[in-house]
């Protein structure tokens, strides 16, 4: 894993960029990424084909949107290595912003759409971000329609105790302003992303042993 030796990293590093478990400190999701750029205004990072990652499962091993939805977060879990099938992905986040935009393409770089994950305000590490997904989604298309994703999810782990009623509150707010963005059509979706492609000198990055470990300094 590439050293994080300044402020920011460099284009070509890779880094870990990780989901802590819904009410838990440990990170159940790990996908090791490459820098596309790295500022005060954006982190910009490539999700390669075939990379591999790290998701979590149900305990006898059924993948999670598999299982039925009265039961999808009460059961018991584990970890799984596993390959990003598919095209790669593009995701794009700024600095304390409780979101993130990823960019999807259809096989042959066609693109597909814009997907703003909600999520908690990513924390930087040595060698990487992590975050915690806050399930809601919005998809966003080229012609400027958008659509939520997720609600019956969002509305799930509500029921359930993963996310308490005051948080439910702060993540649609967020997404309430998400939309805002994407209705007023500034960046990053005017910012010609879908034109950008990987440096086909870039080798996909390793899944470290020790993905899990607990970083030693964090910061904003």
């Amino acid at each position: 894993m590439t050293e994080h030796t300044a402020a920011h990293w460099a284009p070509g590093s890779h880094i870990l960029w990780r989901y802590r478990e819904n009410g838990g400190p440990h990170p159940h999701i790990c996908r090791p990424v490459t820098v596309v750029r790295d500022t005060g205004e954006l982190l910009a990072v490539w999700l390669a084909p075939g990379t591999e990652c790290v998701k979590p499962v149900i305990a006898d091993g059924t993948p999670v949107h598999h299982e039925p939805l009265a039961t999808r977060y009460t059961k018991p879990r584990a970890v799984r290595r596993d390959r990003w099938f598919g095209t790669g992905v593009l995701k794009l986040a700024r600095p304390g912003q409780p979101w993130s935009v990823w960019l999807f393409w259809e096989p042959g770089w066609r693109f597909k759409n814009w997907y703003v994950n909600l999520e908690a305000p990513r924390t930087r590490w040595s060698d990487g971000v992590d975050s915690e997904d806050h399930f809601l989604d919005i998809s966003v298309y080229p012609d400027r329609s958008w659509h939520w994703r997720d609600e019956d999810e969002f509305a799930q782990a509500q029921r359930v105790g993963l996310m308490a009623k005051g948080q439910a509150r702060d993540v649609r707010a967020a997404g309430r302003a998400a939309v805002e963005e994407i209705e007023a059509w500034g960046e990053p979706f005017t910012a010609g992303w879908q034109h950008w492609r990987p440096d086909p000198a870039w080798r996909v990055p390793a899944l470290p042993d020790d993905w899990d470990r607990t970083p030693a300094h964090v910061s904003s």
